[in-house]
């Protein structure tokens, strides 16, 4: 008996770490399996033993940085200082004559430019109203203006304040432009691309090294469809909303019965 009552108590010494280990792994805050792993796949090259082309260095793109005359240099490299009207007027002045590239324009938006009001904004200014943002992460404003032109073209530039006080032009680029975004240090243009039914978006990023911006990423995207409002009655409405039963709801559905909401839109926003 006396080694019998040994035997078991060695025994359950012996199993005693086991079930605090047991106890430990039931515990809620415990590790949990999460499953068999996937298989990491990396990309395949094809071809390998294939001789590939020599591409020569692309040029930049953009158009080269530029300091705008005729304007005083700011202080503290404020650009909220500055007159967008003024800035451009001095633009078309150390430019009459440019009809293509980063300072073309047509003589007509020239000339109404001319006769823009520093200070005011009018429907006949072809001047929009500027916008501010820190695009060269440097903590200080960068000035963007936008220039209506003809066709529904737009001139879009942006200025920066160097150290001593001078307005650099470092961006400068005219688009069919479907709409102008900022997103983070980059500025998005979108256009229509020569594929029906699709937009090309172009992401305008500061270049430390061209001291300029530059066209860095290029993207094609779908443009969402929008379906009209249509009625049971043969009418159609491009509106959102329903008709009544009369027809005249926000949809301008024309048919007897209720109009019909068409289904939103998918694909990018």
């Amino acid at each position: 008996m006396k080694r019998f009552r040994t035997g078991t108590v060695a025994t359950c010494a012996a199993l005693l770490p086991l079930v605090l280990l047991t106890a430990a792994c039931t515990n809620t805050g415990g590790l949990d399996a999460a499953g068999p792993t996937p298989t990491a796949s990396g990309p395949v090259h094809l071809w390998p033993g294939r001789q590939g082309a020599t591409v020569p260095p692309a040029d930049p793109g953009g158009a080269p940085p530029e300091y705008v005359k005729g304007i005083p240099p700011v202080r503290d490299e404020d650009v909220h200082a500055v007159d967008p009207v003024a800035l451009v007027q001095a633009e078309v002045k150390n430019h009459p004559k440019a009809d293509v590239g980063p300072d073309g324009m047509p003589k007509e938006t020239a000339d109404a430019i001319r006769g823009c009001r520093p200070g005011e904004r009018t429907p006949q200014c072809p001047v929009l109203s500027p916008y501010y943002r820190d695009l060269t992460g440097n903590g200080k404003d960068e000035l963007i203006i936008g220039i209506e032109l003809p066709d529904r073209m737009l001139s879009v530039r942006v200025y920066t304040a160097d150290p001593d006080g001078r307005l650099n032009r470092i961006m400068a680029t005219t688009e069919t432009a479907v709409s102008v975004e900022l997103a983070g240090r980059d500025v998005i243009v979108r256009v229509p691309s020569g594929n029906p039914g699709y937009e090309l978006i172009t992401a305008w990023s500061w270049d430390e090294k061209q001291r300029t911006m530059l066209p860095t990423r290029e993207q094609i995207v779908r443009v969402p469809q929008q379906n009209p409002g249509t009625g049971p009655g043969g009418g159609t409405g491009p509106g959102n909303g329903s008709g009544n039963g009369n027809g005249n709801g926000p949809g301008n559905g024309t048919g007897p019965g209720p109009g019909v909401r068409p289904a939103p839109p998918s694909g990018p926003r």
